[in-house]
This record gives structure tokens, sequence and C-alpha cells, in this order.
């Protein structure tokens, strides 16, 4: 089975498709290389043995999606390509509105011409708003965003409904993630973002390295344990296999709307992580609070045993596990 993976060489987009060639899938990548690097290419290789076909395109054009799939028999989409973080989401609304749902709008009417009909979508947990309670159930239903990053997620979940809808061959997984973290164990590929970090471990990794002179934890006045955000943190293998798992079910069940959580259903603090990160790697990292970030909620954490029930999937890897990783890729990419 040959998958068109889009953003495959960023963060999650790489270690899914090492999953997939464990698995003898065949991939084909799409990535504009916006917040990624073509180096991320050799390093697949390094750690498979095997090869993937590239190319060096934008999928909000819709025209070099058409070449890619009139050069390959595409069996199904994994869709990463976007532009994900909440901070600048907030100061840059319309570049997210448009470069997120445009380049889903595109993908799915190329899909459709090919009647390519499988179809995963890298969604999020901030679809769900901040709520009552902080555990998120996939029943729960999206709720009021807080960020255009999440608002793009949703309306994007909003138009897999619709498709699904108007044309249910359409076999479609929807998987929310929380916070992925971690590295391939190999030390070769892990998060590496263009210019000042906007997620908490790469930026807890420039700061231990040197980078950055400090860390900013934004905000200790939440109604948390310790007054800093938690989060549920996921190993990004672990998150990885929840995407061939999703394929396998979606490939076995056939049409339908598919949407799962992948967390681990536990949340940890801000502080708890770089504690735990000075602990594993003995070594400080220096850090200040400062004011809340536009955007953050104080809490939340995954209800994930639809997917163990459905999926057959779950977190293994610890937040030690993650801390340690993440360092060990650092240390192997200084």
């Amino acid at each position: 089975m040959k998958i068109l993976v889009t953003g495959g060489l960023g963060f999650i987009g790489s270690h899914t498709i090492v999953e997939l060639l464990e698995n003898d899938f065949e991939v084909v990548v799409v990535d504009n290389l916006y917040n990624s690097k073509i180096e991320v290419l050799d390093k697949i290789k390094e750690i498979t043995g095997k090869e993937v076909k590239f190319y060096k395109e934008d999928v909000c054009d819709k025209s070099a999606l058409e070449k890619i799939f009139k050069e390959n028999k595409i069996d199904g989409v994994i869709h990463f390509a976007g532009y994900k973080a909440v901070g600048e989401s907030c100061k840059k609304p319309l570049m997210y509105y448009h470069n997120n749902l445009m380049s889903t709008i595109n993908l799915l009417e190329v899909m459709k011409d090919n009647n390519v009909k499988r179809f995963i979508f890298s969604s999020s947990a901030t679809i769900y708003g901040e709520r009552e309670t902080p555990k998120y159930v996939e029943e729960m239903g999206r709720g009021k965003t807080t960020n255009p990053y999440g608002t793009t997620k949703a309306m994007i979940e909003q138009i897999l409904e619709d498709l699904y809808s108007s044309d249910n061959e359409w076999a479609i997984s929807i998987l929310r993630y929380f916070n992925p973290i971690g590295a391939h164990s190999s030390g070769l590929i892990g998060e590496s973002p263009n210019g000042i970090p906007n997620n908490l471990m790469p930026y807890i990794l420039k700061v231990a390295s040197g980078g950055l002179d400090v860390l900013n934890v934004f905000g200790n006045d939440y109604p948390t344990p310790d007054g800093t955000g938690v989060r549920d943190y996921i190993h990004v293998v672990d998150l990885a296999k929840g995407h061939i798992s999703a394929l396998n079910k979606i490939t076995k069940s056939g049409p339908g709307i598919y949407t799962y959580n992948l967390g681990s259903g536990k949340g940890v603090s801000v502080l708890e992580l770089v504690k735990t990160f000075e602990k594993v790697n003995n070594i400080k990292v220096n850090y200040r609070i400062t004011d809340r970030r536009p955007g953050d909620i104080a809490e939340n954490y995954a209800d994930p045993s639809k997917a163990l029930k459905e999926l057959g999937w779950k977190t293994e890897k610890t937040v030690e596990d993650m801390c340690r990783d993440s360092w060990n890729f650092m240390k192997n990419n200084m």
C-alpha cells in the first residue's frame, strides 16, 4: 500500500514515516521545508534502510498535488502539513486560516478526483477548547477554541464530517493529539524547529544546550498543583505508532469517520517536566516565570480508552523516556 504523507519531514511526520516503512508501507512525501529540513530524508533512510519518494512542494499548490497523484498510485493520505504554533496563530490568524484550510481543501479535492478516499488527519486536543473538566473524551465534541491554530483544526474536522456526509465511501480517521515530545531512540530524528521554539520541550533543549539563556515559563498562577500549565505529554514514537493503528483500522473496517484521542491519559505540569528533564539528564535548566501566553489554558489530558478499545493502541513510553530521548537527539545534532 502506498501512502502519501504531507509535511512528512516534520517532527511527527518523520517518525510516522519510519513506522510506515518498518511496517512495509510504501511512502511518498510532500513537504515545502517551511519548518523542516531536507536532511531528515537521509536520516530516515539510515534508520530504516529504505528510501521514500520526495516532492518539495507546497500542499496549497493544487497543480503540484495533481502532478503527485498522476505520477504515483496513492492508496491513502496522512495529512500533517500545516502551521502549528499557538502563539504565532494569535498574531497571524489570516496566515493560519489561509494555509491550514486551503492546503486541506486542495488535498481533499485532488484525492476525490483520483478516487483516493482513505484519509488520516493530524488534529489536536485544542479543538476541545476550555472545559470544566480537564479530562477530554471524544464524545465531548468540539468546544470553543481558544486560538486560531485550534480553530483551523476544528474547522477541518467539520469539513471532513461534511465530506463524509456527502459521500460515505470515505474512510477518515481524525487523530486528536495531545503534546508530542521525545525523539527516535537512534538520536537521528527529533524536533528541530527553526528560530525560537514555540513548544516546551524544544525550548528546554535550547536552554540546556546553551542556545538560549533562559526558559520562559508562561504563568505560574493557574489553578494547578504548582501553578504552571498541565498537559498530557506523549512520546512521538508512540504517537507515530497510533497512525499505523489508525491506518490499519480504516483499511480493515472500511468507510466511516473515526475519531480518537492520542495521549497518555496523565497530566504533567511545566515545572514537573523541567525537573524530570534535569534529573534524567543530570543538567540544569535555567527558567523564569513570565506572563501567561495568549490562547493557553490551565490543564488538559486525554481519555485514551477509545483508542485502546478500537485500535488496540496505548502509550508505552514514560516521561523519563521522552526527556532522555529528546536530549539524546539534541546532543547528536548540536
